[in-house]
């Protein structure tokens, strides 16, 4: 599960992210709730709107930002991207303790924010595979996805109390200062140690890699997942800010509820650590299982009841976004690596912008019940076209397309050489390129 700790640069770059995830997860609690409680009376819609600015930019930056992950340094990048991260924060944190905030001007620092989000997010998924073999990039992804999750954990619920205790600017400042965490941890990393880089990985921009995204099915499924979901059934500040307000709960009650969400989140983060490799199969049962639990959650009469769903709702969708990052990397050709990803950077974060204000109006037009049942919709269509994929393209056979060599020596134990299932990748990088493990029993 944490064979990845082996290498000390990730050892390294985990520690900094924890801290500085935490602080994001402080920091995302309080933006939510001085949207919806400081700056409006309750107006979802404002919300979704806050998070539309937020998560548009990498879906209109595409083109820019997967481009730069393959073309410099993706440390460099990194190290730029995370200062400004910081003086944002401090700048939103000042106005906020003045109390010269206004929505318009907290709508342009979300802007602001995305801008600057849509440029780090691709670098940072291609760096973790820049840091480990590629026999962990799997495992490296789904430890990273589990120190996010350990970070939902803490965050929205010292959030949240900290919104009552000193106010909603101080968390921002808070978060400021915990970015130290992550560019200490950049500064650190030996450089020497990091994956060459691939001289041809600029070559063809974006049209390179959504040709390449294109001409593989099993990639259009995930990403069609992954749109539907990220678009009406990942809206959880939405979702949970919404369902304290009508529970009767305050800031520290939505902290708690999301924190509550992140412990299903890093029981489904550990577990995909455990696989030996991610599998499209795992992502359109995961969708299904999110769309269950959705309907389930929308049902809860009371505040502990719904918290309790959350737990199943945060495994159900860290599964799938896990899995679906690690097939992303792990099948991905390295030289298109960074396009392919700021593609399936844009597909979740900029899907937002489509689902965040439909959820809000829907939420504020019909209940948070409602629209958790939008969500939940959502999943379950994403399902039906994933099982419709696996029938139609016959992933079913698999056991016609495995094959066994076995070799025999008296002097010798025996070497099983296992074919990794081709139905797992293209067809034409199965055919050219057979992947082996070895394994000896």
């Amino acid at each position: 599960m944490f064979r990845s700790f082996a290498n000390i640069n990730y050892r390294i770059w985990f520690a900094g992210a924890l801290v500085s995830n935490i602080g994001g997860w402080m920091q995302a609690t309080a933006q939510d709730w001085v949207v919806l409680t400081e700056l409006t009376n309750n107006d979802a819609a404002a919300m979704g709107a806050t998070m539309a600015l937020q998560f548009g930019p990498p879906l209109v930056l595409v083109s820019l930002t997967g481009w730069a992950a393959d073309r410099f340094d993706r440390r460099r990048i990194l190290l730029t991207t995370q200062s400004l991260l910081l003086l944002l924060a401090i700048a939103v944190g000042a106005l906020l303790l003045t109390d010269v905030m206004t929505l318009p001007m907290m709508l342009c620092f979300a802007a602001a924010f995305g801008v600057v989000n849509a440029f780090d997010a691709p670098a940072r998924q291609a760096f973790v595979s820049d840091m480990v073999s590629t026999g962990d990039t799997s495992n490296a992804v789904a430890l990273n996805s589990a120190s996010f999750n350990m970070a939902r954990m803490i965050g929205p619920a010292v959030g949240g109390l900290l919104i009552v205790a000193v106010g909603s600017g101080w968390v921002f400042i808070i978060n400021a200062a915990t970015f130290l965490a992550m560019l200490v941890a950049l500064l650190m990393i030996r450089r020497s140690q990091l994956a060459p880089r691939m001289k041809n990985r600029s070559r063809g921009g974006l049209a390179a890699g959504f040709r390449y995204v294109w001409g593989r099915s099993d990639l259009r499924v995930v990403f069609v997942t992954v749109f539907l979901l990220g678009a009406f059934g990942m809206n959880f500040p939405i979702f949970a800010s919404t369902m304290a307000l009508a529970f009767g709960a305050g800031a520290d009650g939505y902290g708690i509820l999301s924190s509550v969400l992140a412990i299903g989140s890093l029981t489904g983060a550990l577990l995909a650590a455990r696989r030996d490799r991610a599998r499209v199969r795992v992502v359109i049962l995961a969708a299904g299982g999110f769309g269950v639990v959705a309907f389930v959650s929308a049902s809860m009469p009371t505040y502990i009841a719904y918290a309790v769903t959350l737990v199943f709702t945060g495994f159900a969708i860290v599964t799938l976004l896990t899995t679906a990052n690690g097939y992303v990397q792990t099948t991905t050709d390295p030289s298109l690596r960074g396009r392919v990803l700021a593609l399936y950077m844009a597909v979740i974060m900029g899907a937002t912008p489509i689902g965040a204000p439909i959820a809000g109006w829907v939420a504020d037009q019909f209940g948070p019940r409602v629209a958790i049942m939008l969500g939940g919709t959502a999943g379950l269509v994403a399902c039906a076209i994933g099982v419709t994929w696996v029938l139609v393209s016959g992933r079913l056979r698999r056991d016609e397309s495995r094959r066994f060599a076995v070799t025999l020596d008296e002097t010798r134990p025996i070497d099983v050489i296992d074919e990794v299932d081709a139905s797992e990748f293209s067809d034409e990088a199965a055919a050219t390129t057979p992947i082996r493990t070895t394994r000896r029993d």
